[in-house]
Order: structure tokens, then sequence, then C-alpha cells
């Protein structure tokens, strides 16, 4: 891609998504950097005067609430964490009001879970939330929930739940700071390169995750290109930069070439078929022969009884189950019109049985191609 196209890709987002890891706001001392959210609260009012809308995906909690109880180290066991988290997040949220604050501008906390994502209503809620605050120019400060939910303290540092967040309000760009400068490459004489775009997140791609230059970023990283992996397929840009950069905000949308810059996907999803790929929680599987994987993958046609070899679950009409090819490799999702128990009944028989078998056909399909996301990869 040249620089131009990147620039281009860059400048044309009009809604932005800005995820701020726990590295970015942490001092060396291990202590809430309030100097960095002043500085974060100036570039989005900057942002914002630009006309662009902004999200805001936060971590620090558990650092917040570690400097409150008192803790010099991070705590070990998931309760501790939690508590952590509990005690930080009404501080990290009373800074970042204190800061935009100052600068004439409000923000809401949001709270959120996988599970949010998971059931369609909640899902349709949190977007419809998130829009009506940025229609009343207010900035969403949105964390997980880490009370009720592990995922994020485990692993991703929000990485996932920001990817998800640009999903649902199908966000132009989705920038994710951390404390490296982007996605390096080891050139043959060993020297690190810092990646300026990446037109496809593929397996060799991924393996640069545990070549970054320092520890801090390293496993930060994998999390990173899952999440941007999600995200760019659904039709979003992603970049990756160094959040502890003056002004790294104004200089990305600038068109700067700075961090590193995820392609989107040519065609932009349809916000149902996000849900259904991303989104919504897998309530079974089906495993298709290889004739019916190229008829999905290539063709772009509806799965048939015929196509089906096993189904495995307990999923009724309407729910989303993962489709499976013979080696066992989920290469899509979708909206089965069938019960678990009545696609079993019908799996590898032809469309004029089903009647038979059944005793009534509702649907040709199994699952309708308008129903069924093909993944990343596939």
């Amino acid at each position: 891609m040249t620089e131009e196209a990147r620039k281009e890709i860059i400048t044309a987002a009009k809604s932005i998504v800005v995820k701020v890891g726990t590295a970015v706001l942490t001092t060396e001392e291990g202590n809430l950097d309030h100097q960095r959210l002043q500085s974060l609260a100036r570039q989005i009012k900057a942002l914002r005067s630009q006309g662009f809308q902004v999200v805001v995906v936060t971590s620090g909690a558990i650092v917040a609430g570690m400097t409150r109880l008192g803790l010099a180290k991070r705590p070990q066991t998931l309760p501790a964490l939690q508590a952590a988290a509990a005690v930080g997040q009404g501080l990290l949220m009373a800074s970042y009001d204190e800061y935009f604050s100052a600068l004439g501008l409000g923000v809401a906390q949001i709270l959120l879970t996988r599970g949010d994502f998971h059931e369609r209503t909640r899902y349709l809620n949190a977007r419809n939330t998130i829009s009506a605050l940025l229609d009343m120019g207010v900035v969403p400060i949105i964390n997980e929930n880490d009370t009720t939910a592990t995922d994020e303290i485990k692993f991703g540092d929000n990485d996932l739940l920001s990817a998800l967040v640009a999903l649902s309000i199908k966000a132009d760009l989705l920038i994710m700071l951390s404390d490296v400068d982007g996605l390096y490459e080891r050139k043959a004489d060993g020297r690190l390169s810092l990646l300026s775009t990446v037109e496809e997140i593929t397996d060799e791609v991924k393996s640069l995750a545990f070549k970054g230059p320092s520890e801090v970023g390293t496993g930060g990283m994998e999390s990173k290109l899952e999440a941007a992996s999600l995200a760019t397929s659904a039709g979003e840009a992603v970049l990756v930069a160094n959040g502890r950069k003056e002004n790294i905000l104004p200089e990305i949308i600038s068109g700067s070439e700075v961090g590193t810059l995820f392609k989107p996907a040519k065609v932009r999803m349809a916000s149902r078929k996000r849900w259904i790929g991303f989104g919504a929680r897998c309530r079974g599987e089906i495993t298709v022969d290889a004739g019916a994987r190229e008829a999905l993958v290539e063709r772009g046609k509806s799965l048939l009884a015929s196509g089906i070899l096993a189904v495995e679950g307990r999923f009724q009409p309407g729910d989303v189950v993962a489709i499976k090819d013979e080696a066992g490799e989920e290469f899509a999702r979708g909206l089965s019109n069938y019960s678990a128990e009545d696609a079993h009944k019908i799996k590898g028989r032809k469309t004029t049985e089903i009647a038979t078998l059944l005793g009534f056909k509702p649907y040709d399909e199994v699952i309708h191609r308008d129903n069924l996301v093909i993944l990343s990869g596939a």
C-alpha cells in the first residue's frame, strides 16, 4: 500500500474508537498517570473540535484501585484483581470527568461484559446508548465490568472489547494505544523494522507478535492482532500506535505515518452480520463436507442439509452455530433455521426429503446465506 493510500484510509474516518491500554495510563512508579489522562482529554477535545465522533475504551481501573488500597504489587489472585478494579473504577471515571469537564466536554461511564454482546437485545441496547451519547455531544468512556467478567483481566487488556465496540457502532477507525510504536518484523540481519501497513492479518503476521522490541509489548501485541483481525474483517481500519507519544491522536488523524495500520476488508459488513459473526455466542456446531464448504466460501451459497456431516450442541431455530470443515476448523457462523435435533435428523439428506423426515419443512436451507458470515482467513 502506498503512503497516499494509507493516509486516505485514516483521514477519511469520521467515527473513531480510541482504546487506551494500561501501559499508557501507568507511571513508572505503578500509579495512574494523571498527566497522560489530561493529555488524552486535550487530544480528544481537539478531534471533537474537528468534527470527529470519539468513543474511548479504557483500562486502568486496577492500577487506580491498587494506588488507593496501598498495594505495591499487582494482585495475583482473580478476586483480589476484581476488588482492585471495583475500588479503582470510580476513581478512574472521576479523573476522566475532571479533565474532560475542564475542557467543556461531558463523559459517560459504560461498563460492558462479553455477555452484553452475546444476546441480541443487550447488544442493540448498548449500541443505541453509545449512539445517543454521541448525538448529545458526550464522550462515552467504556470499560470491562471486571467485577462480574474476568476475560479481560486474564488476557487482552480490553483489546477485544474495543474491537467489539467498534464493530457494534460501525466506527471507521479503531486506534489502539499501547507503549510500543506498532508491529515490528525482524529483518534477515536481525534488525527490527516497524511495519507501516499490514494488508491482511495472516498466521505469518500473527507470529510477529512475539518479536516486538520489549517484553511489555509482546503479549499485548498478540491480543491486539486478534482484535484487529476481528475488526478489519468487518470493514474497520485499525491502527496500533504508541500512546506515550505527545499528541499522538492528532498526529494519526493528520495522516502522518506513525504506528501500524491494518487495512480493512474491501466490503463493510452489515450490522446484523456483525453480531452473528462476532457478537453472538455459538450454541452448537455443524460440520460440513468439502463440497458444502466450497459452496459457502467460494460461491456464496446457503447451507443445505445434504452437505452436513455432523451436528453437535443443543440449539434451537434462530440460534447462532459454528460451521466447521472436515478438519475441525471453524470457517463460518450462521443462524440455524432448524433445531439441533431436527438438523441431526436431516443431515446428509436431500432438501426434498425434509418434509418426509420431519413431518414439516419450514425452510429449504439449514442456514440461509443472508444469515451466514464467512470468517477471516477461510
